[in-house]
């Protein structure tokens, strides 16, 4: 088994989508109006309206109700990224944090009230690890 995406639905697609692409610096494949997925290296990131939720049955997702899942994203200087939002992003629920298990971490929200946390492993052992996340497996 795979992991194929983590999904996101929204009651504003291209608004979402704008963020995502804003904050990872890549273009999402628009496959339909209603849908839009963000490919990185190591996951993807899909968008969908919440117009789709009928599909999977009535009431089986809302929109800016997650409370329980925080979306991880790998970047090269955390402190540097955090100066970049500045102005993108509106909510910052934190500044940039040493994390005790050797992450510099920044928390943000996103428009759907998602959290976000962007990252840069600082210990050995965190670019350790994070480096052996990166490689693919076979």
């Amino acid at each position: 088994m795979q992991l194929a995406a983590t999904r996101i639905f929204t009651d504003d697609v291209d608004a979402l989508v704008q963020f995502y692409e804003t904050l990872t610096g890549l273009t999402a494949d628009r496959i339909h109006p209603m849908f839009a997925e963000i490919r990185t290296p190591s996951g993807t990131l899909a968008v969908a309206s919440t117009a789709t939720v009928p599909l999977f049955g009535d009431g089986v997702a809302l929109a800016h109700a997650n409370r329980s899942v925080v979306l991880d994203f790998l970047v090269e200087d955390v402190d540097a990224t955090y100066m970049a939002l500045q102005g993108i992003v509106e909510v910052f629920v934190n500044e940039p944090t040493d994390m005790p298990w050797g992450n510099r971490s920044l928390l943000i929200r996103d428009p759907e009230d998602n959290l976000v946390n962007l990252f840069t492993p600082i210990s050995k052992a965190a670019q350790s690890r994070s480096l052996a996340e990166s490689t693919p497996q076979q």
